[in-house]
C-alpha cells in the first residue's frame, strides 16, 4: 500500500494525528457504517485517547480546508482514530486486508513522527548556524564601516599649503 495514500488521510484534530472513520473505511474496503459497528460492538476497547467523535464545528472546518461538502451527507459527524485506535482496529477487524493497511498506516506514523524529529532537529541546527551568523555578520559590518571610513579620510581634499 502506498504511504503517501495514507498520509493525505492523517489529519491534525485537537492537536491530534488522526485518520477519520470513513477513510479507514476507504481504505480497508469496507462500508463505513460497518467499520463503526465493529467499533461500537467493541466499545470497551476504544478510550477516549484511541477515538472520538468530531464536533459540528470541527467537521464544518475540516470541510472548508478540504473546499468540498462530498461528506455532507452523514446522519452522524464521523469518528476520529488516533495511531493507538488504528492500532486497536486490528484486533476488532480480522482480516488479510486489515491487517495489511494496519501494518502501512502504523509505517506511515512511525514515518511522520520521525520527519517531526528529524525538522525539529534541523530546525535547531540552523537557529545555532543563524546565531553564528549574527556574529560573523556583525563583525563583518564593522570591518566594512571602518574600512569605508579610512577610504574617506584618504580621499579627503586637504587643506593646507601644497609644496
Amino acid at each position: 500500500m502506498e504511504l503517501e495514500l495514507i498520509h493525505r488521510r492523517i489529519h491534525t484534530i485537537r492537536g491530534i494525528k488522526v485518520i477519520l472513520d470513513y477513510d479507514l473505511a476507504v481504505l480497508y474496503e469496507v462500508l463505513t457504517k460497518n467499520l463503526n459497528l465493529a467499533v461500537k460492538r467493541n466499545i470497551s476497547r476504544f478510550p477516549e485517547d484511541f477515538m472520538f467523535q468530531l464536533t459540528k464545528d470541527e467537521f464544518d472546518n475540516l470541510r472548508l480546508q478540504f473546499e468540498t461538502s462530498s461528506y455532507g451527507g452523514r446522519r452522524y459527524l464521523p469518528y476520529a482514530f488516533t495511531e493507538q485506535g488504528v492500532a486497536m482496529l486490528s484486533s476488532v477487524l480480522n482480516s488479510k486486508k486489515a491487517i495489511d493497511v494496519n501494518i502501512a498506516i502504523m509505517r506511515t506514523f512511525v514515518k511522520m513522527r520521525q520527519y517531526a524529529l528529524d525538522y525539529k532537529e534541523l530546525a535547531e541546527k540552523l537557529l545555532e548556524h543563524d546565531k553564528q551568523f549574527d556574529d560573523v555578520n556583525e563583525v563583518l559590518n564593522y570591518l566594512m564601516t571602518e574600512k569605508k571610513l579610512e577610504i574617506e579620510q584618504q580621499e579627503r581634499r586637504r587643506i593646507g599649503f601644497k609644496i
